[in-house]
This record gives structure tokens, C-alpha cells and sequence, in this order.
């Protein structure tokens, strides 16, 4: 079921997604929130990435493990 109360949940993980993980390229690949934080590394052949899934699998978000 939707409605108001589900699109705010939608926008709001949404807008997390976006400003908290989501890489921008005129950013460095950084998210506006972590301007502060080095340039992620580059992923090689053997790097292990780890995926999280919001919005039940909607949006897709990876990071390296070290």
C-alpha cells in the first residue's frame, strides 16, 4: 500500500542514498556528505566489494572490504 507516509520513507532513504554514499564524479567519487574524506581507492582484480541492499533491493550500494 502506498501513500504519503511511504513516500517519505521512499524520498528519505533515497536522499541518505544520495548524500551519504551515492559516488559523484565531479566529486572525487565522494558523497556531498563526506566531502571532508580522502578519495576513495581504486578497486583492483582482487578486491573484495560487499553489497547493501535499500528499498528492498531498489538501490544497490557497494563498498571495498578490506
Amino acid at each position: 500500500m502506498t501513500g504519503q507516509r511511504h513516500l517519505r520513507l521512499v524520498v528519505s532513504e533515497y536522499a541518505k542514498h544520495y548524500n551519504q554514499h551515492r559516488p559523484h564524479r565531479s566529486l572525487g567519487q565522494r558523497a556531498p556528505d563526506l566531502l571532508t574524506e580522502p578519495e576513495p581507492p581504486t578497486a583492483t582484480d582482487n578486491t573484495r566489494i560487499h553489497r547493501h541492499d535499500r528499498l528492498g533491493g531498489l538501490i544497490h550500494e557497494y563498498t571495498q572490504v578490506a
